[in-house]
């Protein structure tokens, strides 16, 4: 097992989030897959996972409080006690609303709605603020002009430090950064999900917003190490993961083991090191629960893909070769950009 010592070696870089959002390490770290999702996480190793994050200089910490009905945000809160507030970022997602059992139930953007979410948030992370602030989805029911005011209150009331969103489409960000300067977008982004080139990434450099990329392993699939069979968690349910789909999308990972090798890097370094080459303005966050998978991660950085690295990269598995939609149908209707 890699020990949290390991992970020390790196000289972390940073990157800002956008014009106005805070300085961050240039990896961050998400916490879903610590409190559920993807199978049984450990608890022990999740936080030593966190820990070790720290150590090697991982600033930015991703987490929402409907992650498993805030069991992530307690979870973190244990992880980071003790710890200096100033030497890490918070950033959170609200808005999912969540059922007995742990179904979606909808979601509520709403002024009071966001308030209440902020105020079990700040109790569960045992902090006084946190440093940026999302909704997880846009509320169709609420325009995104009174969510993000809300926000705007909180900010100026000092709970929260930076605006942030997830998952909307140009005209949403448009919209949300007339109100309150947006310092970034969390969305998907990897070889395999690249809708956000199209419209959303110009978008952001235009106005000067930062990207969080999650996703940038497609749930495992980069990793390679997955396998037929190897779910038996929420990505049974995916269609990129489905029997009609899955054997050609490995079957594309493994064109991409020949270039990682050739640069003494896995495969999961590889489409990491990819994400990050797309721009400075991109923070790729790694959904680790283990030290061992942290590890290997963290190298990622040091990559320093050439041009002639990522045309070779390109052509062997091009923007729509992966076969599937990243979330279900049902889903996928929630999202303001594709695959």
């Amino acid at each position: 097992m890699t020990s949290e010592n390991d992970a020390k070696e790196i000289d972390m870089q940073t990157r800002t989030l956008g014009r106005t959002g805070p300085a961050v390490s240039a990896l961050g770290l998400g916490g879903m897959a610590m409190s559920h999702a993807y199978g049984q996480a450990d608890r022990a190793e999740s936080i030593a996972t966190v820990h070790a994050a720290l150590d090697a200089g991982v600033t930015l910490i991703d987490t929402a409080d409907f992650y498993a009905a805030g069991h992530n945000e307690l979870l973190l809160a244990e992880a980071l006690r003790g710890r200096n507030r100033e030497d890490y970022q918070l950033s959170v997602k609200f808005g999912m609303l969540i059922a007995p059992g742990g179904g979606l139930a909808g979601q509520d953007a709403r002024p009071e709605a966001v308030k209440n979410f902020l105020a079990h948030t700040l109790t569960r992370l045992g902090t006084d603020h946190v440093d940026v602030y999302r909704p997880g989805r846009m509320d169709p029911a609420v325009p995104i002009e009174e969510t993000v005011g809300a926000v705007k209150e909180l900010i100026e009331a000092g709970y929260v430090r930076h605006l942030g969103l997830s998952e909307v489409d140009a005209s949403v960000i448009r919209r949300a950064h007339a109100v309150q300067p947006v310092a970034d977008l969390q969305i998907e982004y990897s070889l395999f999900s690249r809708a956000v080139e199209d419209e959303v990434l110009p978008t952001l450099r235009e106005l000067g917003i930062g990207m969080t990329a999650y996703g940038v392993l497609s749930r495992g699939l980069l990793s390679g190490r997955w396998s037929p069979g190897a779910a038996g968690d929420r990505r049974a349910q995916m269609p990129r993961f489905s029997e009609d789909n899955v054997a050609h999308n490995l079957a594309l990972v493994e064109t991409l083991r020949p270039i990682a090798e050739a640069r003494g890097l896995t495969l999961a370094q590889l489409a990491i090191a990819w994400v990050a080459a797309q721009g400075p303005d991109i923070v790729p966050l790694i959904g680790a629960r283990t030290r061992e998978r942290l590890a290997e991660a963290l190298p990622s950085l040091d990559a320093a893909l050439t041009a002639e690295d990522l045309a070779e990269i390109e052509k062997t598995v091009p923007r729509g070769a992966a076969r599937g939609d990243r979330y279900p149908s049902h889903f996928m209707a929630s999202l303001g950009v594709g695959n």
